[in-house]
């Protein structure tokens, strides 16, 4: 399941049960476009909930969560940050962080 620029209400609704993954990024961003066939895969292929938050539509969120640089990977389990990436980031880590 993939949301894409979540309100604050719906933000704190995804990302309090299960495993969440926060995708901080932006239509110009070139790093993005390339994570993006990445995050999308993940949520395809596991239980694991996607939230795009685009940074140019919604400031607050990337404010919130101190995002300085584009691509940023948030990953929440039961509404806990457990771990932060920035940058492009594989599969592979992804899976790892979440221990699938």
């Amino acid at each position: 399941m993939i949301k894409s620029n979540p309100t604050a209400e719906e933000f704190n609704t995804l990302t309090a049960s299960g495993k969440t993954l926060v995708d901080f990024w932006a239509s110009w961003c070139g790093p993005c476009r390339m994570q993006a066939p990445i995050v999308e895969e993940l949520a395809e292929t596991t239980d694991v909930k996607v939230v795009k938050v685009d940074v140019d539509a919604d400031d607050g969120l990337a404010m919130d969560f101190q995002v300085s640089s584009i691509p940023t990977l948030v990953l929440f389990d039961d509404g806990v940050v457990i771990e932060r990436f920035i940058g492009l980031t594989s599969l592979a880590e992804l899976k790892k962080a979440f221990g699938i």
